[in-house]
């Protein structure tokens, strides 16, 4: 069926037989969606329509003639509300309002009510028409979002380590919650309103970051970015940046989101673990450069164990000859200067072999005052700054004042025009787990501060490694402070420069506060640097250097001894087994599948009573080997071997 055949059917045609008022009530009839009914004047109903039956569950037999109050809660009824209602509307031509009403089984629902007055063509008031809509879904509907809208307005207040806020188009703060208020310090009043470039630093503004961020957002759908922003009170902290557009069902935006992290924390631990990285990365590129000097060191000691020990014997030997003494002269003075280079590189190393002993710094600095002035000159003054009461160092004396004398050549160098320069002293504790590498206990700092050129951090960086130098070909080795660094290193203490450019530089010598020493030790040094010679003896010489072998043998033959040779630990026992005239042995400590320390315990353990002396050009004994027994340094001459041997051979 047609709709128009619907319609006439329902409304019939015009002129069909049908009246208006019988057309209005059918359309009346039909609609279930609203509630339409008349009132009289007094407000009771006369009519009832059957979306007014659905609503509210009563017939129209059950509520014609009743008054409309009966639909409305018992506080309205109590407070007027229904009177009060048909006033309105005969007053003031319409009531229209929302509220609870009631059904007939006592349960309520949530209306929409119009009253319309209903006037004769005369204007006297003969009733009112009245509509009610059931409005409680959508009630429900509205109030869920209100929860939910409210829910999120709390959940946006609550958060606090983040700073949630809305900014309008142009970049004005509309909102502003919790966390924003804990990270930039500003309340909601003072705020809201503001720009939000406010937040950024001087640099930035200049920049255009705030504009740039939010033409990102448009232009990308998301902005993001880390920076600095500021505070209320000026500081400023490391934050983390997101930008959202919001735009309405049409796409327009209408303002932005925008998220704030304080990650100040998290940025300085990432600091603070890069700088880890870096002072590793360092130490293991200084590690394996030691490893690789003191290889090398251990080489040349050997070397020049040999040259020294050949011009020595040569010279006793050679007739006096003006042309040939002042050549062997030379070239032993040169040897001795490479001697002292690999003394350098081994100190880089750690490698040396270190007489420590407790040293008075006050009476070391006192004591090397005028050798450092006059390295120095009369432009540069020096000037001590010492505690009255100052614990002793653990240190050995002779190394710690080359490795002053190096200082002072160096701020030397670094003060072409005069300067001044000053040695202070202080005791430090330092506690399990402070910065740096040094251990738990109490350590003398002793210092040397220049008013020189200084240094960048490109330079400072590398002022340490073996053989870096900025002084030019020829004026200097590049060892000078890596033999420091390896010095105190050695000595359980730690090197630490200091310095910027055009503000000088500071060096400081960390070494353990030590107990006063013993004092046979002096005695004890006095008789070696004067010990006799001893009778004639049969010694074993052990050494995988063929080289140094050999000029060891002609050293000792020299001396007056009978001597046997063994180019291996294996060897060397076999000797032993054989001649058990032996008196003395001297061995090598790093020789191939024995080493020395292994070759004096099986020494030991077949014939205890022999006296060995160990000859090593650097202090590479493994932690817990026998450290008593008697060493000699590479490289040696006769005399140092001489004291060797009577120092090992009771008188």
């Amino acid at each position: 069926m047609a709709v128009e055949d619907m319609a006439l059917q329902t409304f019939g045609r015009p002129g069909g037989g049908q009246t208006e008022e019988e057309r209005y009530k059918l359309l009346i009839e039909a609609v279930i969606d609203y509630a339409i009914y008349m009132l009289d004047p007094n407000g009771v109903v006369v009519s009832w329509n059957p979306g007014a039956q659905r609503f509210k569950g009563y017939t129209a037999a059950e509520i014609i003639g009743s008054h409309f109050s009966r639909f409305y809660v018992e506080k309205d009824r109590e407070a007027g509300v229904p009177a009060r209602a048909l006033e309105t509307s005969a007053r003031e031509g319409k009531f229209e309002s929302e509220g609870w009403r009631v059904r007939k089984d006592g349960s309520r629902f949530w209306a929409h009510v119009v009253i319309d007055p209903v006037r004769s063509p005369d204007g006297e008031l003969i009733g009112f028409a009245k509509i009610t809509r059931d409005l409680s879904e959508r009630r429900a509907a509205e109030r869920k979002l209100r929860q939910k809208e409210e829910q999120f307005r709390l959940l946006v207040q609550s958060v606090t380590d983040y700073a949630l806020y809305m900014l309008d188009p142009e970049g004005r703060v509309t909102s502003w919650n919790l966390g924003a208020e804990r990270i930039k310090q500003y309340h909601a009043e003072e705020i809201i309103g503001e720009h939000f470039s406010r937040f950024y630093t001087a640099t930035d503004l200049q920049k255009g970051e705030p504009q740039q961020a939010l033409e990102i957002a448009r232009r990308e759908g998301r902005f993001e970015k880390e920076g600095w922003r500021v505070r209320k009170d000026g500081t400023q902290f490391w934050a983390s940046v997101v930008i959202d557009p919001i735009r309405d069902e049409t796409g327009t935006i209408i303002g932005f989101a925008k998220v704030t992290r304080d990650i100040t924390e998290r940025k300085d631990t990432q600091k603070a673990l890069e700088q880890a990285r870096e002072a590793l990365a360092h130490a293991q590129k200084m590690d394996a450069i030691g490893q690789l000097t003191g290889g090398i060191a251990h080489d040349f000691n050997n070397l020049l164990t040999v040259i020294l020990g050949s011009l020595e014997l040569a010279s006793k030997r050679l007739p006096e000859d003006a042309r040939i003494v002042p050549l062997i002269a030379n070239a032993t003075q040169a040897a001795q200067r490479g001697a002292a280079l690999t003394q350098r590189m081994l100190a880089f190393a750690r490698r040396q072999d270190l007489d420590l002993r407790p040293v008075d710094l006050p009476d070391l600095v006192r004591g090397m005052t005028d050798l450092l002035q006059s390295s120095l000159g009369p432009s540069m003054p020096i000037e001590t700054r010492f505690p009255l009461k100052l614990n002793l160092v653990h240190a050995d004396a002779n190394q710690l004042e080359m490795a002053l004398l190096n200082l002072a050549v160096n701020a030397r160098d670094a003060m072409p025009g005069g300067g001044s320069i000053v040695i202070a002293a202080r005791e430090e504790t330092v506690t399990a787990g402070s910065a740096g590498k040094l251990k738990a206990g109490r350590y003398v700092c002793l210092s040397m501060q220049d008013t020189g050129e200084g240094m960048d951090k490109a330079t400072l960086a590398r002022a340490m490694e073996p053989f870096f130098t900025t002084k030019g070909v020829g004026r200097g080795t590049g060892l000078g402070l890596s033999m420091i660094h390896g010095m105190t290193e050695q000595s359980g203490g730690r090197f630490v420069l200091k310095s910027r450019k055009g503000a000088g530089t500071t060096a400081e010598i960390w070494l353990p506060a030590a107990k006063p020493a013993k004092a046979a030790d002096d005695a004890e040094r006095s008789a070696k640097d004067n010990a006799p010679r001893t009778r004639p003896l049969v010694v074993l010489a052990v050494d995988d250097d063929g080289l140094v072998l050999m000029n060891t043998t002609v050293m000792l033959q020299d001396m007056g001894h009978t001597v046997f040779e063994a180019t291996s630990g294996n060897q060397a026992l076999d000797i032993l087994r054989r001649e058990r005239s032996v008196d003395l042995v001297i061995t090598d400590h790093a020789m191939p599948k024995m080493t020395g320390v292994q070759l004096a315990s099986a020494i030991k353990a077949e014939r205890p009573g022999i006296p060995i002396i160990l000859a090593t050009g650097y202090a590479e004994l493994p932690p817990g080997v026998d450290t008593e027994l008697p060493k000699l340094g590479k490289p040696f001459r006769q005399q140092e071997l001489m004291q060797a041997v009577a120092a090992a051979i009771p008188v």
